[in-house]
């Protein structure tokens, strides 16, 4: 999110979220090279360039975008020679390509295992999405992924190390495409924030959408079909040549839309993105696109309501917190505040509908759950926070998952429905005579119970994280929940864990003149080496709210005490 600051010009909070466990995580660095760069951030192990960060002018992040950078091609086949599929009246030949690995077997010894894999002029043939299965029978389904020979990522990443204002920032964007499947959000020296989802994204004006998708795909593009952890995934005709995704003339590479085309925002107050489609990076001034970098007029997740509403208090001084507009010390109050959207919206409902409750019994799943002992502890929770001294909080969550059952916000009982018009505000009022309420929290109820977890347990009880033996409160919690610092316990190693959220956190301010002014917290800590005193040292500060102060400037990084220089040969 870039926001204006109380006393500068501009300011950038960065809160991406990656695995808490494994490789795939964020590393902070400082990258100098004198007279030509001098980048301070985070990158992905092994990347050579600061993928989150600022230099002296910018200050930039990413969040995960609702474009689908792939798509899928559905190709007629021969059943008596299903290698075979047909392109414009003519039968072609798929090619092949044997691949065989050496795997271990159940005595310890190591044995070839051999796969054919076969592709269309479109890609390889795929047989599963997403666990979705795509059976191989009359037809079968290529798929194309705009990132397969997108080796430009570098150029990118290098070039925004450099970025003196967003208007290069964009001009980065749109000339190398480099960036897959992000969002962009930036601010700088001069006071302007900047929203862009400028990417490598699959040719697909709505145009060509109309005249070549599947009937499925239809269905699958518009979501009017959603299915589980599936994207808005084309299905394009393979039968028709001219249904592969053309050239443009704009863009870097073939079969990419045009950067042109793709949503950009530069303004004074802010933007923002929780990981929904580029509509509301802004809510006064809505953004237009292509249907294949997202929806509009369509909910949004509680996460981005919280963004925006969390936004627009804090610059009209609303808030409760002093003066108006963001400084360090409220931008990281008001993440690590750890508000439910969610509780915003239904925790009041939720309680009249638990008071409500004949005899507080609920047959749920054959189980006969009383429920009167929750209503009080509901009641209580009255700062909606998922803070580690939060009572309550473990039981809502617990609860809004069973109500939510994997679908999308809009289906819950409201009694006011989504409103595109006003979208942040819609949908509301839950409706307190829904059967749906009561089985939801008998089952949360039902399942604390079974698992030896008391109704008002403190998050800090069963939020954790495992670093060295110790384990760590963690505070937050899932993004449904509509908390910006989000949070996902599950399992590791059969214990219960956090296993992905917020990850690299840093908040970045900049003044007319003088260094940027920057504070981090890598989450989850530097270093993944159980011996190293940087192990846990920062997911500690992290779960007690605190942040690092970073030294950018060479004397402010000669001023550090703890300064130790290692010269390579």
């Amino acid at each position: 999110m870039a926001e204006p600051v109380a006393g500068g010009t501009s300011m950038l909070l960065a809160n991406p979220h990656f695995p808490w466990q494994g490789k795939n995580r964020m590393w902070q660095s400082q990258l100098t090279i004198p007279g030509k760069v001098n980048v301070s951030g985070a990158s992905l192990l092994g990347f050579p360039a600061v993928n989150i960060g600022y230099n002296e002018n910018v200050a930039w992040s990413h969040t995960v975008a609702t474009v689908a950078p792939f798509g899928l091609f559905d190709v007629q086949v021969d059943p008596l020679n299903p290698t075979t599929y047909l392109v414009d009246g003519a039968w072609e030949q798929m090619t092949s390509q044997r691949v065989e690995v050496d795997v271990r077997q159940p005595d310890g010894s190591l044995a070839k295992v051999g796969r054919t894999l076969w592709a269309t002029r479109y890609g390889p043939v795929t047989t599963a999405i997403q666990g979705q299965d795509l059976p191989w029978v009359v037809s079968a389904h290529a798929v194309r992924d705009v990132n397969m020979h997108n080796l430009r990522a570098l150029n990118t990443w290098f070039r925004l190390d450099q970025a003196d204002d967003v208007h290069e920032v964009v001009d980065i964007l749109e000339t190398t495409q480099g960036v897959p499947f992000f969002n962009t959000v930036a601010s700088d020296r001069t006071g302007k924030a900047l929203y862009a989802d400028i990417q490598a994204v699959p040719n697909i004006t709505d145009e060509h959408a109309r005249s070549c998708l599947t009937l499925t795909g239809q269905l699958l593009f518009n979501q009017t079909l959603r299915l589980p952890n599936v994207p808005p995934v084309s299905i394009l005709d393979g039968k028709r040549s001219a249904c592969d995704w053309p050239d443009d003339p704009d863009a870097v590479a073939p079969g990419l839309l045009s950067p042109k085309v793709q949503p950009r925002l530069i303004r004074n107050d802010f933007v923002g993105n929780a990981n929904d489609s580029p509509w509301l990076a802004n809510p006064e001034q809505p953004l237009a696109f292509p249907r294949v970098m997202g929806d509009t007029a369509a909910p949004r997740s509680l996460r981005t309501q919280e963004l925006i509403l969390t936004a627009r208090k804090r610059i009209d001084g609303t808030d409760g917190l002093p003066g108006k507009g963001f400084t360090p010390q409220t931008m990281g109050q008001l993440l690590f505040a750890d508000n439910s959207r969610a509780a915003d919206l239904a925790l009041d409902a939720t309680v009249t509908m638990c008071r409500n409750v004949p005899l507080g019994l609920v047959l749920v799943d054959g189980n006969l759950v009383n429920v009167s002992e929750a209503c009080p502890v509901l009641a209580g929770w009255k700062s909606h926070d998922y803070t580690t001294d939060s009572r309550g909080s473990w039981l809502f969550a617990n609860y809004w998952a069973y109500l939510l059952g994997g679908q999308g916000i809009e289906k819950l009982p409201w009694r006011v429905p989504f409103d595109p018009k006003n979208p942040v505000h819609t949908p509301n009022s839950l409706d307190t005579g829904s059967s749906a309420l009561r089985n939801a929290l008998a089952r949360a109820v039902h399942a604390l119970r079974t698992a030896g977890i008391a109704l008002n347990a403190p998050l800090s009880d069963v939020q954790k994280v495992t670093r060295g033996g110790e384990q760590i409160p963690i505070h937050g919690s899932l993004g449904q929940l509509g908390v910006l610092n989000v949070i996902t316990p599950g399992q590791v190693d059969g214990k219960f864990d956090i296993i992905f959220g917020s990850s690299f956190i840093q908040q970045v301010r900049f003044t007319a003149d003088g260094p940027p002014q920057a504070l981090s917290v890598m989450a989850y800590s530097q270093s993944a080496d159980p011996n190293s005193p940087h192990y846990a040292d920062q997911t500690t500060l992290f779960s007690a709210g605190g942040w690092v102060t970073d030294r950018f400037t060479e004397e402010q990084i000669a001023a550090s005490p703890a300064l130790q220089i290692k010269v390579l040969d």
